[in-house]
Parts: structure tokens; sequence; C-alpha cells
């Protein structure tokens, strides 16, 4: 699987013994530090945003908005643009400095935190009525029980009829197993190389972007990521006391089919 559209998203805890396997010294700021300042060029055109924020629009017309993991603020600016209030979260310090240079106007309220801890002091007094964890956000979490904790803490901030969107890739099968060697990119003067290696049983994929440039320059960007089936996911969302509104498979709005690469779900919080 390919690193994650917020892998900076992380808990600021780390996998727990025995709950998951996760990258020797890998912690809840790593890929903010590996790639906040690629980020933009690299995944600039993952997920459509524009799409997105007209769906908030659509489902949740009034209203705040609060995304998990916001990164570099790619979705939460085209969120601002059509007027709406939007609170960001994330655990990197890297990742926000970043979004202070794009956010010129200062329209998203920057909250430096962990995404199921902190996520209640973040959006106090706030009425939101969206929450958003754009792709594989949920997925940053490392273990099942960090996975869950946060589908209950988005219940709890979300006023009644508020709606959790879910963007997600659909999981490899658990007995798929091995450590893949690739190119992502090479130019005359840069090579970037792709390893990763996948744990099906523990749902884990994990890898490191290899970055050599002229001059000898080596640069590791590690990312690590806990995966989730959609059934995985449905009944975390049902437990949290969320009903699944609707699946899309991409942003064009098509319905989603079994075969699907990508999923977004939309969950309500029921009056």
């Amino acid at each position: 699987m390919q690193p994650s559209r917020r892998d900076d998203a992380a808990s600021s805890h780390s996998a727990a013994a025995g709950d998951a396997r996760t990258m020797a010294g890998y912690s809840a700021d790593t890929y903010g530090r590996a790639f906040a300042d690629v980020y933009d060029d690299w995944y600039h055109d993952l997920s459509d945003v524009d799409a997105l924020a007209a769906l908030v629009d659509g489902r949740a017309p009034v209203g705040a908005v609060c995304e998990l993991g916001v990164g570099t603020g790619r979705v939460a600016l085209a969120i601002t643009a059509r007027g709406r209030r939007v609170i960001g979260i994330d655990v990197s310090a890297e990742m926000l400095e970043q979004l202070a240079v794009n956010d010129t106007g200062r329209t998203i309220v920057a909250v430096r935190g962990d995404m199921v801890d902190d996520l209640g002091s973040a959006t106090h007094g706030e009425h939101i009525t969206a929450v958003v964890a754009a792709y594989n956000t949920v997925f940053n979490l490392h273990t099942e029980s960090r996975q869950r904790a946060l589908f209950a803490s988005v219940a709890s901030v979300l006023a009644p009829d508020g709606i959790f969107i879910v963007e997600a890739a659909v999981p490899p099968s658990d007995d798929d197993h091995g450590t893949t060697v690739g190119v992502r990119s090479m130019t005359t003067e840069r090579v970037v190389l792709s390893v990763a290696r996948h744990h099906g049983d523990d749902h884990i994929a994990e890898g490191h972007f290899i970055e050599f440039t002229d001059g000898d320059r080596v640069r590791l960007r590690p990312w690590s990521i806990r995966y989730l089936t959609i059934a995985e996911i449905d009944q975390m969302a049902t437990d949290a006391g969320l009903v699944l509104e609707s699946r899309l498979a991409d942003w064009d709005g098509s319905t989603f089919t079994p075969g699907a690469d990508n999923h977004i779900s939309i969950y309500r919080r029921p009056t």
C-alpha cells in the first residue's frame, strides 16, 4: 500500500506491545518531520479537495467543520474558501508550520494536538456539523483501540445530525505479506526509491521513500499505517453511535461497488 493521505495525523501514542507491529523508532510526529517539505509537491493531486468541500456543504450546510490531520491545509483551505469555519488539528509541528505558510489569510483555526485525546478541547464550544478524515487519516492510529477511540471522540463532538466523512483505501487481503521495492520518481539530479513491507495479520503497511540527490545526499522519508477493512470501519462507527448514510467510490460521485480501490464513507450522528 502507498503511504496515507495524512500519515502526519498519527496518534501521539505508539502501538502497544502485542497489539500491532510498528517500525522501530516510528512515533506520532515522524511523518511530519519527514514529509512536510515535499508534501504539497508529492501529494497535490491526492483527493479532490473541491469535491470534498462541496460534499461538506451539501451534507452539512451550516456549522463549523473539523479536519483531522489537517497537515499543510489543502483540504481545509478548500472548505474555508466556501466561507466555512474550519478547525484543523494535527500532531506535527512541521506540517502546521507549512500550513501557516499556505494559509496567508489565517482562515484556519490550527491546533497542534492528538486527534483522539485533544479533539474535545480543540473543538470546545463549537457547533461542529462535519468532521473530515481525508485519505487514510484513520489508518495513522496504530492500534485497534486507538482507532475505536477516534470514532468515539468524533461522535462526542459532532452536533446532532452532524456527519463524519472517512476517505480511505480498500486494503489488501490479510494473507498478503511481503516486501516491495520500486522507483517513485527519477530525474538526472534525483532518484526516489520506494521500499515497503506488509504484515497482513497485523494490518500494518510501512515503508520508506529513499531520496538520492546529486551531491551524494540521501534522505529517508518513513511512513507507517494500520489499515482497516470497510466492515471494520463500519463496526467502529456503529459502536460509536454513528449511522452509515452513503458510500462513494470516488470524488466523481460513483457508487461504491466491490473491487473499488478506495471508498468515501459518510456517517451521520442521529438526532
